[in-house]
């Protein structure tokens, strides 16, 4: 319980406490050890979840990039078991919230309630102070409370009746779209989509796959804790102190950036906080996999989720079905990668 300018603030009862300090000064176990780290987490995580690698990719460069992720996907693709998943094996605090035409933006940051007992006003912490947060159907919420949540992703800290309060550190948002949903909903302005890392599309799974979710459905095997909040912490350091991009790259990035000011078959190209995200991913991934040095595969391969929900189609194209990916594609195939 914590008291500020007269109003006390409390977690409610049974939540988890999650990680909300600075990590130890000192490092984790580096090179090898962490690389064997990062491999037991994904085996850990594949206990739950088949065939979904590249999401699983994307959330964890999330996590050292301190970027959120927009997935899209139809229902029943698995995402709360996924966000499940990777919380349990890094041993951090989940909630979720369901998009609805009613919330409102305390029923995502918490609200002021009196308390008898004490008399005097309480706040009570909403699902928002969490280390991963699933906002799901996030284009079913109006616009009001939408706006309260990407202010919150931007800021990391909720301000209520005056008092700020810091949220848990690290903190991601994994929010979901429906595709096929086309009544009742509020899309996301194309400046609050901007504000997520990555988009990343949840598609439906070959049938050896889907079968092997049948029959891992029914099997309890908990999933271990591999990392810690503190460790993640230390490992977001570590990836950009470690991870070399050279210029050539950068401006590859750029380039690719650039190039979406200028096509014809879009209205709107990527903002300048695209080609950070590029440098900021390409470091994370390559952290990850264990190597040292950026590649223009790297680009390539993040060029897709970094791109597509910033990028916007004349009508036209869109009536000729034309898609992000699209002209994504051939953007990489105009600009001429280089060696290094």
């Amino acid at each position: 319980m914590v008291e500020a300018d007269g109003i006390k603030t409390e977690t409610p009862t049974g939540a988890a406490r999650p990680f909300t300090g600075e990590p130890p000064a000192a490092p984790i176990r580096k090179d090898k050890d962490v690389y064997q780290q990062i491999s037991r987490l994904y085996d850990e995580i594949r206990k739950k979840i088949v065939g979904y690698d590249e999401i699983i990719e994307c959330v964890l460069i999330g996590f050292l990039c301190d970027g959120h992720v927009l997935l899209e996907s139809v229902p029943g693709m698995g995402k709360t078991m996924l966000t499940k998943a990777i919380s349990d094996a890094m041993d951090m605090d989940f909630k979720r919230i369901q998009g609805t035409a009613d919330l409102t933006s305390s029923d995502i940051s918490g609200r002021i309630t009196y308390d008898e007992e004490a008399k005097r006003n309480v706040f009570i912490k909403g699902p928002v102070f969490t280390n991963i947060l699933l906002m799901d159907e996030i284009n079913r919420a109006p616009p009001m409370s939408q706006s309260a949540l990407l202010e919150i992703m931007e800021e990391k800290r909720v301000t209520v009746a005056g008092v700020t309060y810091e949220l848990p550190k690290p903190f991601i948002v994994l929010a979901t779209e429906n595709p096929l949903e086309q009544k009742g909903v509020f899309p996301l302005p194309e400046a609050q989509k901007d504000r997520f890392l990555f988009k990343v599309m949840m598609m439906y799974l070959p049938k050896e796959q889907e079968t092997a979710i049948v029959k891992t459905k029914f099997k309890e095997e908990k999933v271990a804790r591999i990392l810690t909040p503190a460790e993640i912490l230390i490992m977001r350091k570590e990836a950009f102190e470690s991870a070399y991009m050279s210029d050539s790259m950068i401006e590859y990035a750029v380039r690719i950036v650039d190039e979406t000011r200028h096509r014809k078959e879009l209205q709107v190209g990527a903002s300048p906080r695209a080609s950070i995200n590029f440098m900021k991913a390409s470091k994370a991934r390559v952290f990850l996999e264990g190597r040292e040095n950026v590649t223009a595969a790297d680009i390539k391969k993040l060029a897709y989720p970094i791109l597509r929900h910033r990028i916007i189609l004349n009508p036209e194209y869109v009536e000729m079905r034309v898609t992000p990916d699209d002209i994504i594609r051939k953007i990489l195939e105009k600009i001429d990668a280089p060696i290094m």
